[in-house]
């Protein structure tokens, strides 16, 4: 398999390997964030050019802590078991912040849904990471 963008940042910069079952469900989520911000955010580009205002405003009911709850509901039938345990780990973290306009019960869900991504995107395992993303899109019907 060819080498992932982390791995590849990591040779560039000379930074040493990290076990990634060391980081914290809150670490993983963070880094989570951004992969899956950039996923959807290119997605929404290779549509096609329009204001960045349009762009974004698609962007942000994808990348919002609802959406991403309800994503969640439609893919853990599908995790394996280790993604399943990443998810509930990053699910029961507890953040001292809160996504506005989130219930509880989504921020939560969606903090594990990031985690899931930030550990798929750390462990180099990009296919695997766009195949959820993928199923999580086309199963909710929404629209890039």
């Amino acid at each position: 398999m060819e080498k992932g963008i982390d791995s590849y940042l990591k040779e560039q910069f000379e930074i040493p390997d990290v076990d990634i079952r060391t980081y914290s469900p809150l670490t993983l989520a963070y880094i989570g964030d951004g992969i899956y911000d950039l996923v959807i955010r290119s997605l929404v580009v290779a549509k096609g050019n329009t204001r960045a205002s349009e762009l974004h405003k698609r962007t942000s009911q994808i990348v919002k802590a609802h959406t991403q709850a309800e994503m969640m509901e439609v893919l853990l039938p599908i995790l394996t078991e280790e993604e399943a345990a990443v998810y509930k780990r990053g699910r029961n973290a507890k953040s001292f912040t809160m996504a506005k306009n989130a219930t509880m019960s989504d921020y939560r869900k969606a903090t594990g849904f990031e985690a899931l991504m930030g550990y798929l995107y750390l462990k180099d395992e990009f296919e695997r990471l766009v195949e959820l993303v993928k199923i999580g899109v086309e199963e909710m019907k929404l629209k890039l």
